[in-house]
């Protein structure tokens, strides 16, 4: 695939993760098309805090997911392990894309990660496309192919899909957090949908609660403070509103986002 119709791909892909409301549906989509983008044949997404035991894990295609359902505890905590990126991030802040066999050179072929998955997906070779700047080593996406490595177009595509990766998992997890913080009122989503207020919108409203400048909403969603702007002036015209404070209360008595909490007492958000 060409640079220019990748770079359209990934722009299509942006904007309908933008309007997509069900967080659970961002990240399926994202993998789905990094795969296609990087000449993969599945992909796994890892999210959130991980251990061989614990954190979000899904994969595409469904034939794939169906597959790595059939694996018993001890080879999934092996998948789940991420050798060889655990090993390769953990030692360095650098979250450049690389594949399993420039990590570990000739050893990738015989270790039992990769026994496995020659096993079970009939694939060869990795890609780890982490999150830019996440903490957690293996955090972001696997890709998988067999036949010949990835080549270093595809891993160039990997690196400039990487911060759409990003802008699409704080978008998650904003979504997310307004659900937990809305989810014992009724539907949130519908609310949002009724002031026709689209996704993006909803998280910008969402960090208008908190009292954040539009320098730091854009700092906190990976858009520019232009961007920001413009979404606050399509809140206002949404709510009825004119300003941040009129525009917070109308949200507040429309139940889009959570009522005044107690003084001290802060929100739970995620990282």
């Amino acid at each position: 695939m060409g640079l220019d119709r990748a770079y359209e791909r990934m722009a299509a892909v942006a904007v309908t993760a933008l309007h997509e409301r069900e967080p659970e549906r961002l990240w399926p989509l994202l993998a789905g098309t990094l795969a296609d983008l990087c000449g993969g044949e599945a992909a796994i997404h890892k999210l959130d805090d991980w251990s061989e035991r614990e954190g979000t894990l899904g994969t595409v295609p469904d034939a794939a997911a169906a597959e790595l359902a059939r694996l018993g505890d001890a080879d999934l905590a092996l998948l789940r392990a991420g050798y060889p990126f655990a090993r390769h991030y953990a030692a360095r802040t650098d979250r450049t894309p690389v594949t399993a066999h420039r990590a570990v050179g000739g050893t990738w072929p015989d270790s039992p990660t990769a026994r496995l998955l020659a096993g079970v997906l009939d694939v060869d070779h990795v890609l780890g496309v982490p999150l830019p700047g996440s903490t957690a080593p293996i955090t972001g996406c696997l890709v998988y192919r067999a036949g010949t490595d990835f080549t270093d177009d595809h891993l160039v595509m990997a690196e400039r899909a990487q911060p759409l990766l990003a802008a699409v998992e704080r978008q998650r997890q904003l979504l997310q957090e307004w659900r937990r913080a809305l989810g014992a009122a009724g539907s949130p989503d519908q609310r949002a949908a009724d002031c026709a207020l689209t996704p993006r919108e909803t998280s910008v409203l969402l960090l208008l609660t908190d009292a954040l400048t539009a320098d730091a909403i854009g700092r906190r969603l990976g858009i520019s403070v232009r961007t920001v702007h413009k979404h606050v002036e399509n809140i206002y015209r949404k709510l009825g509103t004119r300003d941040r404070v009129g525009t917070v209360l109308r949200a507040q008595r429309l139940g889009l986002v959570p009522a005044p909490r107690p003084p001290g007492v802060a929100r739970t958000r995620s990282t």
